[in-house]
């Protein structure tokens, strides 16, 4: 028997906010800063992960040191990119005012820090949506693949894992979602490029397909 959906973990960057475009961006430049020959691929492949554990690859690909706060660094070129224009996702606000009007608590997890989310988010206009209910892997201290951001906004909002349903987008964050016991519905705009489906989660092109199958599980609940 399926558990009972109680409730949506919805992750921030190509869920909610359209960044990645901007973060690859941002990605290559550091690389050809650093004279590492990347393509857009390889900086696409770096989806979904957080700054700390990108220097560990600059490093090794570029032959040196980086400084010790260029997480920082590079998490305040990108926030300095996101002001210059960002939008959200299409559906993104609809999704979320629909999930709420469906009796259904939501959460917000996201590798991003708590500074980057607030950019993020009141540059696309869903500050009133999501506020209070952010968790960052700064919170916790490790990112996603590892579960326990997803573990932490669950444990928040008082509901077990297996109750809970997580809205992702890149392989990490389907690992995440997976290992940490929850249902998983990858959005895939552009079609499984990133490899999401394989891992376990159910493949959904446009966020206008979520609330039907968000309505479509309560009514099965109710039956």
């Amino acid at each position: 028997m399926v558990p009972v959906l109680r409730l949506v973990i919805f992750d921030c960057d190509g869920v909610l906010v359209d960044s990645e475009g901007l973060s690859r961006e941002v990605v290559l430049a550091e690389a050809a800063r650093l004279g590492w020959t990347l393509d857009a691929a390889g900086a696409e492949s770096f989806t979904g992960r957080r700054w700390t554990d990108l220097q560990r690859v600059f490093e090794e690909a570029a032959g040196l040191a980086l400084p010790q706060d260029w997480p920082l660094h590079m998490q305040r070129v990108l926030l300095d990119r996101m002001q210059a224009g960002m939008q959200a996702m299409p559906g993104a606000a609809e999704v979320l005012r629909g999930t709420a009007a469906l009796g259904l608590p939501y959460r917000i997890a996201s590798n991003s820090s708590h500074e980057e989310m607030t950019a993020k988010f009141a540059a696309t206009g869903l500050t009133d949506l999501v506020a209070g209910r952010c968790h960052s892997a700064k919170d916790v201290g490790v990112g996603k693949p590892e579960p326990d951001l997803f573990l932490a906004a669950a444990a928040a909002a008082g509901v077990p894992p297996a109750n809970c349903l997580v809205i992702e987008d890149s392989v990490p964050g389907v690992t995440a979602a997976v290992r940490a016991g929850m249902r998983c519905i990858a959005y895939t705009p552009n079609g499984d490029h990133y490899g999401v489906v394989g891992l376990g989660a159910t493949p959904i092109r446009s966020l206008q397909e979520l609330l039907p199958l968000l309505a479509d599980n309560l009514r099965d609940q109710a039956a």
